[in-house]
């Protein structure tokens, strides 16, 4: 019988306390080979310590953080993991050739294998052309991919990011993308935070909500989906004139205020769609379009956290 493969990174019951407030509060989760893991949560919901006591950048009160099968004390070196901030950490005088050369230094990356660390990092991060420039220069984009690179010479298993597309144009959020897309096919594992929710959906194979510091929910988005607000889907039906006075409204549906659109949610659209559709073409009315949607990470995402804004 085959041993089952051994996660590159587990963490269990991750305590952290800042005074009266509680960070992490027992959250526990794991990451796989090769897996790009979405970790969300709303504002002070733990992310960022979460992050920070994973590379040891934070101590924790309490539980055990397993990489690639070993348990690391508070003070263990982690040349496994690389870690992305979400601010920038360049040096805008400095080139993108020299800024990767010093912080491949400051990772140990030996003598003998910078420059093609540092060649490497270039190709991957789409800067080759403008390796010669200042970043002062560069847009907010380039330096968020170089911030990215700078971080992961030292060739890690493990990649943390802290909202790695924040505040870059789409075009640069969908290069980001691709980068960390072409680290999974090497086997590197990546956990990231973001706020954009539905690059979350697309791009993660797999999501951990946090909330108040205890883990929430987690796995794909169809299995939130199934587990939260369930399988069923919304249909809107855009009416070409409003809905007339006499006839009622479909039971299970909603009219709107403008009496212009007509919705419902249906779990089996074979025959409820059908049949809602039937009924309005018997009430006299003549349909626009249909729009028909799941739930989404989003819908989700509210109904684990709430919808109060946390600052």
């Amino acid at each position: 019988m085959a041993t089952p493969a051994v996660p590159p990174l587990v963490v269990r019951n991750a305590e952290k306390r800042f005074g009266a407030v509680r960070a992490l509060a027992g959250a526990s989760f794991e990451l796989r080979r090769g897996e790009l893991l979405g970790l969300l949560g709303p504002n002070g919901a733990g992310k960022t310590t979460m992050i920070k006591g994973i590379a040891g950048r934070t101590r924790l009160d309490g539980g055990d953080v397993v990489l690639l099968g070993r348990s690391l004390g508070p003070t263990d070196p982690r040349p496994d993991i690389g870690v992305v901030p979400q601010e920038l950490a360049v040096y805008k005088r400095l080139t993108a050739r020299e800024n990767l050369t010093a912080f491949g230094r400051l990772a140990g990356v030996p003598a003998s294998a910078i420059r093609s660390r540092v060649d490497w990092a270039l190709q991957w991060s789409d800067l080759e052309e403008r390796a010669n420039e200042p970043t002062e220069r560069f847009s907010g984009g380039m330096k968020r991919r170089l911030n990215i690179a700078c971080s992961l010479l030292h060739a890690p298993s493990v990649v943390l990011l802290d909202e790695p597309t924040v505040g870059v144009d789409p075009q640069s959020r969908a290069r980001i993308y691709e980068m960390l897309a072409a680290l999974q096919r090497t086997g590197v594992s990546i956990v990231l935070t973001t706020h954009h929710l539905e690059e979350a959906e697309q791009r993660c194979e797999r999501i951990v909500i946090i909330d108040r510091g205890t883990i929430v929910a987690s796995g794909t988005v169809a299995e939130l989906v199934r587990a939260s607000v369930g399988a069923s889907k919304r249909v809107t039906v855009a009416l070409a004139a409003p809905w007339p006075d006499g006839p009622a409204v479909p039971a299970g549906a909603e009219l709107d205020e403008s009496r212009r659109t007509i919705s419902a949610s249906v779990t089996d659209v074979g025959s409820e769609l059908t049949t809602l559709l039937g009924r309005l073409a018997a009430a006299g009315v003549r349909i626009a379009d249909v729009k028909l949607a799941g739930a989404t990470l989003h819908d989700v995402f509210i109904a684990l956290t709430g919808r109060e804004l946390r600052e």
